[in-house]
This record gives C-alpha cells, structure tokens and sequence, in this order.
C-alpha cells in the first residue's frame, strides 16, 4: 500500500511540474510588437506582457501592414499587433490566454480583442466593459466567422457575488403609488 501511495505521489508531482514548466515555457516567448510610437494604451498592453513573463520586442512603425500580412482581417483590427511563435495576436488578448493558445497549439492564425474595449489589458480604468477574445482560425476571417476563444464580463462576476435572496427580495417588494 506505501509503495502505492508514493507512487501516485510521486507521478501527481511530476504532472504538477510539467504543467508549471509548460506554462513557464510559454511565458518566455519573445513578442514582436507592431504599434503606433504614440499609444500609451499599446505600451501598457507591453507592460502586461512583460508582467506574465514575455519578452517583448516593440517595432514604432504602425500595425496596418503587419496586420494584413498576419492574415488578420481588419473586422477585427485593433491598434497594435503582436507576433509570437507563429501566431497572431491582434490587440487587447490577455496573456493567459495566449499563455494557452500556445499551450494548446490549435491550427490558426491567432487571437484577437477587436476595437480596445475598456477593462481589457491595457485599457483599465475607472470602466470595464463586456468583451470577447476571439480564436482566428482562418485568414481574413471576420469577426462573425470567428469563433469565441474566452469571454470577459466584469458584470458576471458581480452577479455572482450578489447574495441569492437579493433577487427575491427585489421582486416581492411591491411599491405602491397613489
């Protein structure tokens, strides 16, 4: 039975830290950057990177020819593109989600956060609104061919976090005006 246990033991260890050096692995990708000099949203965006373990390598020169030569439609353009182990990446995308897309290694272009929604990497503020992350299987796919990879919604989260009789006490609550 001992000899059991350690075994099982032993093994959970060893997935454990494969898992952890995969992750890591991914994390040490080095990222080429295309954006405008002028984006401050795009420079935090690099600093989000860098944060999850990225090298970053920035190029000032814009995005609009790295971005049609990625094969990244612009229905789902952004203000900066980002290349890293053979995939695009078009905008606002969360690190760990590209932390997974290179896990995974699923054929495709890339990721993309159409537009620079508020709240995604990059864009916090006092606002934080409702976005997807979407997986670009295709060249020149547009935003509604694509399929949704992971979906952000800061109000979920709230929601969840409300207590359950909340909503009770809401709808048997009767305000009556004369």
């Amino acid at each position: 039975m001992k000899i059991r246990m350690s075994t099982l033991l032993i093994g959970s260890i060893m997935a454990v830290v494969f898992l952890s050096v995969a992750a890591q692995a991914a994390a040490t990708a080095t990222v080429d950057v295309y954006k405008s000099p002028t984006c401050g949203c795009c420079g935090k965006w690099v600093d989000h990177m860098r944060d999850h373990g990225f090298t970053v390598k920035t190029h000032d020169v814009g995005n609009k020819e790295i971005r049609k030569k990625s094969g990244i439609s612009e229905t789902v353009g952004s203000c900066h593109t980002a290349l890293v182990n053979g995939y695009a990446i078009e905008g606002h995308v969360p690190a760990p989600d590209i932390i997974k897309l290179l896990k995974e290694k699923p054929k495709a272009i890339g990721l993309a956060v159409p537009d620079m929604p508020h709240g995604s990497p990059g864009m916090e503020g006092s606002r934080s609104d409702p976005y997807n992350v979407l997986l670009i299987k295709e060249r020149d796919q547009t935003r509604k061919e694509a399929t949704i990879y992971n979906s952000y919604d800061p109000y979920a989260k709230k929601a969840e976090q409300l207590p359950k009789n909340l909503e009770t006490e809401k709808s048997s609550s009767v305000m009556r005006l004369k």
